[in-house]
């Protein structure tokens, strides 16, 4: 559920399609930088009504970010 909803916001932000993103799929194959994932982040925040910090966790993959937010959401 919660990848769903990640590669909903990501594929809007991104303008493609969301069946293409998955758990491996890397920000930077998707053109996708540190300051953009910092915007993803506050529309995950929104979305999932958490507050989600990076707590010096690198995010490299969708599958990152997934696990991000679960855990903030447990």
């Amino acid at each position: 559920m919660v990848l769903e909803k990640v590669a909903k916001i990501i594929a809007e932000r991104i303008d493609c399609d969301a069946s293409t993103i998955q758990n491996e799929t890397k920000f930077e194959e998707l053109g996708i930088d540190s300051l953009e994932v910092i915007e993803l982040l506050m529309s995950m925040e929104e979305e999932f009504g958490t507050e989600i910090e990076l707590e010096g966790t690198k995010l490299t993959t969708v599958a990152d970010l997934v696990q991000l937010i679960e855990s903030k959401l447990q």
